[in-house]
């Protein structure tokens, strides 16, 4: 037998080149990613709770639900119900606008809380967020102006960055968006939509009161533009009376696209979310849509409609809302000594945020790494200004921490500014 070094060389291993072949080209460059995405910046949200996971954090940065009040065997027995009863029909395709029991149910919630809902008036959406990039495409033209809040839901700057719209930022104080400055920038600009979260507001808390509401509604019917109505954070009132939704007053009603969500009242990794809209614009979200996933898992909104069937989901919010209570106390009640004299913030009546400013010449964003070596984080509130950023402000996420370790953290964050 011959040694291995006796062996020939497998031809595709020679290094020789057979002189009738050509000379390898040099392969061309690929095209570049989309000049769009040069006007959205990455989430520093994403990038803060990435930097923060170590499990000896006490984190106040994420908007996060609390995991252990998921109604877990609830939702559960809401899976297995359809596995078991309707298989064919829950692990199948469905149709773009979601599954009418679905539908039905969302309807009728939505009409409770005084906004006349029925069912065709909704779509299901992968999660609210797709409800807002469904509406953006439908909606908006490059160099299209949208006007926001002042600060602003971050993941909504990124989508109108996306869709390659301007924003322009309407000022704000202690209760929302202020009616004068929005009737006269929306003179001047003549903007296509404006969104806004007004109940419960990320990342402030803040609540538009029902006056300002109902200017709102008569700014956009005044000037011709779209309102995007965000309402996740809207069940979870712990205090005060509820306002009806800027969707309900009939200046609006035929300009304004309503988001709604169950990550807050559920659980977010169900990616469940609605948008309720005028036909002629629901219809145009529904072929948008059906190009960006066909339709919402079948299989998930199937088990919600069937949950929202057997268990009682008001009961389960009542819940959620008395926990969160006890937590925006503790640490309403840690606030004065946590942070240094001549700071402020508000007292949200519900929600998930209390919004804090420090005094001037405290800047958050550079204190949040000696907070981080503290063990303690927040957010910043800098990147939700599309306008001039405020560096003294910072939002603080009260949800995913019992009251005793709230107070802990709150200890922790003093050390930052002593």
């Amino acid at each position: 037998m011959p040694s291995a070094a006796a062996l020939p060389e497998p031809a595709h291993r020679s290094s020789r080149r057979s002189p009738d072949r050509p000379a390898p080209r040099p392969s061309a460059p690929t095209p570049p990613v989309a000049s769009r995405l040069g006007n959205v910046a990455s989430s520093p949200v994403r990038e803060i709770l990435a930097l923060t996971a170590r499990p000896e954090v006490i984190s106040f940065a994420g908007g996060l639900p609390a995991p252990e009040l998921f109604d877990v065997e609830g939702i559960a027995a809401a899976y297995r119900a359809v596995l078991r009863d309707v298989p064919e029909s829950a692990l199948q395709y469905s149709t773009t606008e979601g599954d009418p029991a679905l539908r039905e149910a969302v309807a009728a919630r939505l009409t409770a809380r005084g906004t006349a809902t029925g069912a065709d008036d909704l779509l299901v959406t992968t999660g609210s967020q797709q409800a807002l990039t469904l509406l953006a495409t439908a909606l908006l033209e490059p160099g299209d102006v949208v006007l926001v809040e002042d600060p602003c839901y971050l993941a909504a700057l990124q989508t109108f960055g996306f869709a390659g719209a301007r924003v322009v930022p309407v000022p704000t104080d202690d209760d929302g968006i202020l009616p004068e400055a929005l009737d006269e920038i929306a003179a001047r600009e003549r903007p296509t939509l404006l969104y806004v979260v007004p109940t419960f507001q990320n990342p402030t808390g803040r609540t538009l009161p029902a006056a300002r509401r109902a200017a709102v509604a008569e700014a956009a019917a005044r000037h011709g533009f779209w309102i995007a109505e965000d309402d996740p954070y809207g069940e979870l009132r712990f205090e005060g009376e509820d306002v009806l939704p800027i969707a309900a007053l009939p200046a609006a009603a035929d300009r304004t696209a309503l988001l709604g969500s169950f990550s807050k009242v559920m659980a977010p990794g169900l990616r469940l979310g609605h948008l309720r809209a005028p036909a002629a614009l629901r219809r145009a979200c529904v072929v948008a849509k059906q190009a960006a996933d066909l339709h919402t898992s079948t299989v998930d909104q199937a088990a919600a409609a069937r949950y929202l069937r057997d268990s009682d989901l008001d009961a389960h919010v009542a819940g959620v809302r008395a926990a969160y209570r006890a937590r925006r106390d503790a640490m309403l009640d840690g606030l004065p000594a946590a942070l240094p004299e001549g700071s402020r913030w508000n007292r949200p009546e519900g929600g998930m945020f209390v919004w804090a400013t420090l005094p001037a010449g405290f800047d958050a964003g550079a204190l949040l790494a000696t907070a981080v070596g503290h063990d303690v984080a927040y957010v910043p509130g800098a990147p939700f200004f599309s306008g001039t950023p405020d560096p003294a402000a910072l939002r603080l996420s009260f949800t995913t921490h019992a009251p005793d370790e709230i107070a802990e953290g709150l200890r922790r964050l003093a050390k930052t500014f002593a």
